[in-house]
């Protein structure tokens, strides 16, 4: 029973649809055959450049920043002047060596003197050793003798068992003195070469303190202030980000794996930034980043433009929309997608023409009103426009792109088209002076 309900409602739903559409094609039929006039709307040919592109969005970038940082840890003291004079802030422009920022460098002054005073001591000790070697020797050398005289005089009996021991003993004491003296030699070089090693990286440290710039450019980001404190880690702490040239740029794009494989080294490029609207910039493909990455199950390709800049208009970071040109066709005439879709109906066709054979075929009107077919053969095609590669047509030449029915009035008065389904509002009284001629008019008309 539910079954038959649902059944019979559909049914009912679907014959209040016909009837409705019925009776509106009733009324448009009607509204044609008895006040109505065809408007054709035409557009006339001209010269384009035809292009095919893939469009993607992307950053404009410098084409090489520097990252500048700091390489020890401490308080930012005072900024540098740059090439103006100023001190150094966004938009300043610096040169190699040109110093940057000062970091406080009491704590690396005071290491410093510590690792000098390291060395010293090392250089100290090298002497002290060196001077116990030959005090060593010498000893050495006596008690050799002490020895050669023991050895002769012990089988004579002159001389007892326990001083021929000593003797004995002593040369064999004098020869370790003499590896301990040595060795303490070679300890104190040692630790002149490690406190050597200390006073050159307390010296560099001192070195960091003053930042300098690696490159010519200028300042695009400053992050630290006077006063702040940098920690320097595993990795230099960024102070500065400077541009190295902004003569040149380059736009990074984001570019759909559908569309990369169309897309090579050299490829041709124009794009827009919003910040200057109908001003077209253009360069080619530098590279493709083989780094995808997948987001959303999307996986995109970063593609490098190479851009000239010496005009100085684009900036960093600037939100381009990109063209990857494919084709093109330069200065070639053009005819819209419209023109080439439009069919009109039969009674709008002079019937002194037949339609040709030609798949791409447009229309123009005839001194009667009626239409004409002309056959095109087209090229490159934008999704907009295409282009015309062999036609009777030329530059100037009016085509229909489109049709509608305009009541007779309304063809005379305003050659506007007419929605036959839109209800015809009263006009609103015209106001100020226009209003007032106007009912002076009708008084006038009335008497």
């Amino acid at each position: 029973m539910k079954k038959i309900k649902k059944l019979l409602k559909i049914t009912v739903i679907a014959v209040v649809i016909a009837a409705l559409g019925c009776g509106g094609w009733v009324v448009y039929r009607s509204y044609q055959e008895e006040d109505a006039v065809v408007s054709f709307k035409t557009e006339r040919i001209n010269r384009q450049t035809i292009m095919r592109t893939i469009s993607a969005t992307g950053t404009v970038e410098p084409e090489e920043l520097v990252n500048v940082g700091a390489q020890v840890s401490g308080k930012i003291m005072s900024f540098g002047k740059d090439t103006e004079g100023r001190t150094i802030d966004y938009g300043s422009k610096i040169t190699t060596g040109m110093v940057l920022a000062q970091i406080d460098d009491v704590t690396y002054k005071a290491e410093l003197q510590q690792c000098l005073a390291s060395r010293q001591q090392a250089e100290a000790a090298i002497q002290s050793a060196r001077a116990a070697i030959q005090q060593a020797e010498a000893k050495q050398q006596l008690a050799q003798r002490e020895w050669e005289r023991a050895q002769q005089l012990f089988p004579l009996g002159s001389m007892t068992k326990s001083d021929y021991d000593n003797y004995e003993s002593g040369i064999r004491i004098a020869n370790a003195d003499i590896s301990v003296a040595k060795a303490q030699l070679a300890q104190a070089e040692a630790q002149l070469s490690s406190a050597e090693a200390a006073l050159v990286k307390a010296r560099r440290n001192m070195e960091y303190c003053v930042i300098t710039s690696p490159v010519d450019g200028i300042v695009i980001d400053r992050r630290v202030s006077i006063g702040q404190t940098v920690v320097s880690s595993q990795t230099a702490s960024s102070i500065f980000l400077v541009a190295t040239d902004f003569r040149k740029m380059q736009v990074w794009v984001s570019v759909n794996e559908a569309d990369i494989g169309s897309i090579h080294k050299g490829m041709p490029v124009v794009f827009s930034v919003d910040a200057f609207p109908g001003v077209e910039f253009r360069g080619e493909v530098f590279r493709v980043r083989l780094n995808a990455t997948l987001s959303s199950n999307v996986v995109t390709y970063i593609v490098e433009v190479n851009t000239d800049n010496a005009d100085g208009k684009l900036l960093p970071y600037l939100t381009a929309n990109v063209k990857f040109v494919r084709e093109s066709r330069a200065d070639v005439l053009s005819i819209s997608n419209a023109a080439l879709r439009f069919r009109p109906a039969p009674e709008w066709i002079d019937p002194a023409f037949e339609r040709p054979e030609s798949k791409d075929v447009v229309w123009v009107r005839t001194d009667n009103n009626l239409l004409r077919p002309v056959a095109v053969k087209a090229g490159l095609n934008n999704g907009l426009r295409g282009e015309i590669v062999e036609s009777e047509l030329k530059e100037g030449d009016e085509v229909v792109t489109g049709a509608a029915y305009v009541s007779a009035a309304a063809s005379v008065d305003s050659g506007e088209a007419k929605n036959p389904f839109m209800p015809n509002l009263p006009k609103a009284p015209a106001r100020g002076s226009a209003g007032q001629r106007q009912r002076a008019e009708k008084r006038q008309a009335a008497q």
